[in-house]
């Protein structure tokens, strides 16, 4: 499965995974009103049968409509996207991308959040992850 989740999703196909990691499980109808500039009813009804095709959702019929849900639980998703991105855009090194995230959102980050990620450092290096 980690193969199909690295493959590139186009900036809409991202906008419905978010959605419905979001809700949960959600119809085309419902998606509409979710998703920014939402393109036609077919053109929703497209992407989540690509979406499908892919792997990554599901449908059930309930009444009338299909329902859709993730195939692959969020944090599955969400560690397959970092590592296709530190693969892609930082030659597959945490170093380089923690200090990207810095330079650019390092101003957004609160004390809290700063000691929590010296606190993971620090219990990563104690524990010998390296």
């Amino acid at each position: 499965m980690s193969h199909r989740l690295q493959n590139e999703l186009s900036r809409r196909e991202r906008q419905v995974m978010s959605v419905i990691y979001t809700k949960k499980s959600v119809s085309a109808k419902e998606l509409l009103g979710e998703i920014p500039n939402p393109p036609s009813y077919s053109a929703v009804r497209s992407i989540l049968n690509i979406l499908v095709a892919k792997g990554l959702l599901r449908h059930r019929k309930e009444g009338k409509k299909y329902v859709y849900y993730p195939t692959i639980p969020r944090e599955k998703a969400r560690e397959s996207a970092l590592s296709h991105l530190l693969k892609t855009y930082f030659d597959n090194s945490v170093e380089k991308a923690v200090t990207a995230i810095l330079e650019t959102q390092g101003e957004n980050l609160s004390d809290e959040e700063l000691k929590n990620l010296l606190k993971l450092i620090d219990e990563s290096l104690k524990e010998g992850k390296r």
